[in-house]
């Protein structure tokens, strides 16, 4: 009996992008082959069926051999399973330095072997619509036996599902506990491009306070309206907002801050002192908007909503609350009131100005410092 066997043999790792994203978004390797089929390969490359299923497997093979070197990016440096042409790595080099944002190429040659530069990209990408539905949940076993569910609910496969889920348990656990900038350890470890490394950055700093998302009336906004905040906060309200020295500075908030925000209490307790805020900003408004009675009618309402949520966020409870609570406190009032986006800067604007003028109060620097990220938040959250 005789056997016909068709063999190959190379050193040059051989990586088809498009082969690659469908083995990162789950799918089998006969479906991976009806998506090349369909995309007219065969005709391109004048391949037989045989030959294209053969070269799935094979690719889908390296890709699994590669993704255990994956984990653990600062490693991969030295490695040397996969072998790249000259030619081809300066030229997926330099792009991959554009996307990083390097300064020195001979860095990112020295740091990076090209084949492992895209695969981590492409690896440590995420779904908008999966981590939208993970955001904020405790990076558990509970939770990722809710992926089938979630997996239903986005159109997702179950495998890229759990990928992305073990991405985000592994930055964290990795970064947690690390001294530093948390933008700075993502991009070091992972070696993620920027943007990528802030938006792990967020995922880290949700999951660690365990924000609130799920909510029905929080359900509009996206996750990059999320992220947003999430840069507001790290950049403003945690440790490493006044001390870049500090141990998890930019995971866990300054409890030193949060705790000084009770003293803004003082803008809605004493009413001589409210009623001062509230004719400076009314006197500002005058004249500049077509809502002007409704902002006057509210503003005692929305001064204590702003100044509450403030009070509160010693309490991890309330912090876990902070985005719902905006929400309900501050923007569907504006919305009743049919406040645009330019109407709801103007007050912020003035509303937070006009506190420096009270000759009474006195907790300038802790209302600049919480106003500011208030006002950038609920301008994002605010859909018109």
């Amino acid at each position: 009996m005789s056997v016909e066997l068709d063999v190959f043999v190379g050193n040059t790792t051989i990586m088809d992008k498009e082969v690659y994203q469908l083995w990162l978004n789950g799918y089998t390797v006969n479906d991976a082959v009806k998506v090349r089929i369909e995309g007219g390969v065969m005709e391109e490359c004048e391949a037989s069926a045989e030959v294209l299923l053969s070269d799935t497997m094979d690719q889908y093979r390296t890709f699994q051999m590669c993704e255990r070197l994956l984990h653990h990016p600062a490693k991969l440096a030295n490695q040397l399973l996969f072998q790249i042409p000259p030619d081809r790595q300066a030229m997926l080099i330099e792009r991959y330095a554009l996307a990083c944002q390097f300064n020195s190429l001979d860095f990112v040659i020295i740091q990076f072997q090209t084949f492992i530069c895209i695969s981590l990209f492409r690896y440590y990408a995420f779904d908008d619509l999966f981590v939208r539905e993970v955001l904020g949940k405790k990076l558990s076993k509970g939770t990722k036996k809710d992926l089938d569910d979630v997996s239903i609910k986005t159109g997702i496969t179950l495998k890229s599902c759990r990928r992305q889920f073990d991405n985000f348990k592994r930055v964290f656990k990795v970064v947690e506990e690390l001294k530093g900038p948390l933008v700075e350890n993502i991009r070091q470890h992972f070696l993620l491009p920027d943007q990528l490394a802030r938006d792990y950055a967020a995922i880290v700093f949700f999951a660690n306070h365990r924000f609130e998302t799920g909510k029905k009336k929080l359900q509009y906004l996206t996750f990059q309206d999320f992220a947003f905040c999430a840069g507001q906060l790290i950049n403003n309200w945690t440790v490493g907002a006044v001390d870049n020295m500090m141990e998890d500075m930019d995971v866990d908030l300054d409890k030193e801050f949060l705790q000084d925000l009770k003293d803004l209490k003082i803008l809605i307790t004493d009413k001589d002192l409210l009623d001062q805020h509230k004719n400076l900003v009314c006197t500002a408004l005058r004249g500049k908007t077509n809502v002007f009675n409704e902002m006057e009618a509210n503003f005692k309402n929305l001064s204590r909503g702003l100044v509450n949520i403030a009070a509160k966020l010693i309490n991890a409870k309330d912090v876990r609350d902070f985005f719902i609570d905006l929400v309900e406190k501050f923007i569907e009032p504006c919305r009743s009131d049919k406040l645009t986006s330019i109407d709801v800067n103007l007050y912020l604007t003035h509303y937070t100005n006009s506190a420096h003028i009270l000759d009474t109060f006195k907790h300038h620097a802790v209302w600049t410092r919480y106003m500011g990220v208030i006002k950038s938040c609920i301008l994002r959250m605010y859909h018109d």
